[in-house]
């Protein structure tokens, strides 16, 4: 471990080699506070980061602040010394000297790289073109442009539908026809982009209808995932094992106690008000 004038650096080695990092700025009070202190901090944070690697084997902190090498002999004078020799209660360690050039690797972790004066600093700023995309393929669509027409001139014959910024909003969502073009870009941006994640037909559902509207969405969605390779090549089935078939046992002679009821008089269910009950 290395703390410097900003910050903390750290690596965790096992036989010679490394096998994690970690680095951290210091607070405003840790960069008031002395190399000393910040160097007992830097130990006391790495510990308490990998605490499940270290608790209960015996390990070697290598620093390349000399005093601290005898840190369990020395006598605890100052408040910082004693909150901080308390964290490291219950671990078995040895403190270790190493020169800073033979400290490279938590040196670099530590500093924040300082910058030539005459490095131009430029910020990018994302530019989306799939509103223009949208907008250019719509207002081609024969069936968009007469909707967008009836809704402009009768507006009370098309509940939940109006125009913002000559798009047609159908409660707050904005309709596509059902074969415009660009339908196929949403749900490849939705279900197989890293954002999409290759979720699920009802995730899937949920995002692209959070935005858009058309007619028959759910079934293209569900054709869409359906067909995705990726989904398909991949993906383990969530739900249980059927296990062996358990076939009901072949009856060795005719039913004996058999009888049938109805119970009417229920509320109409899809057109249906009976329901015939059979008991073996």
């Amino acid at each position: 471990m290395d703390a410097s004038g900003v910050g903390m650096g750290v690596v965790l080695s096992q036989k010679g080699h490394p096998i994690a990092y970690f680095s951290k700025p210091f607070s405003p009070k840790l960069l008031r506070s002395s190399t000393y202190v910040r160097e007992l901090f830097a130990i006391t944070a790495a510990i308490r980061r990998w605490r499940q690697y270290l608790l209960g084997h015996r390990f070697i902190i290598i620093t390349d602040h000399r005093s601290l090498k005898e840190l369990l002999t020395q006598v605890v004078q100052t408040p910082e010394q004693h909150m901080y020799l308390v964290r490291l209660m219950g671990y078995d360690y040895e403190i270790h000297y190493r020169s800073g050039a033979a400290n490279q690797a938590t040196d670099s972790l530590s500093r924040i790289p300082k910058f030539e004066s005459s490095i131009a600093l430029m910020l990018s700023v994302p530019s989306l073109s799939f509103m223009d995309e949208l907008r250019t393929q719509l207002h081609r669509h024969p069936d968009y442009i007469r909707r967008h027409r009836d809704i402009v001139n009768n507006p009370a014959n098309h509940p939940g539908f109006f125009v913002v910024n000559n798009l047609i909003l159908y409660r707050h969502r904005i309709w596509l026809p059902r074969d415009v073009p660009i339908i196929s870009t949403l749900l490849t941006e939705y279900h197989t982009t890293p954002t999409g994640g290759h979720s699920g037909v009802a995730k899937t559902i949920a995002r692209v209808s959070e935005n858009f509207y058309w007619l028959g969405l759910r079934d293209d969605v569900v054709t869409f995932v359906s067909n995705c390779f990726d989904c398909q090549s991949t993906k383990y089935e969530a739900k249980k094992f059927a296990g062996l078939l358990c076939p009901l046992p072949v009856p060795h002679r005719p039913w004996e106690d058999l009888s049938l009821d109805f119970i009417l008089g229920l509320p109409e269910y899809k057109g249906h008000t009976v329901i015939l009950v059979v008991v073996d």
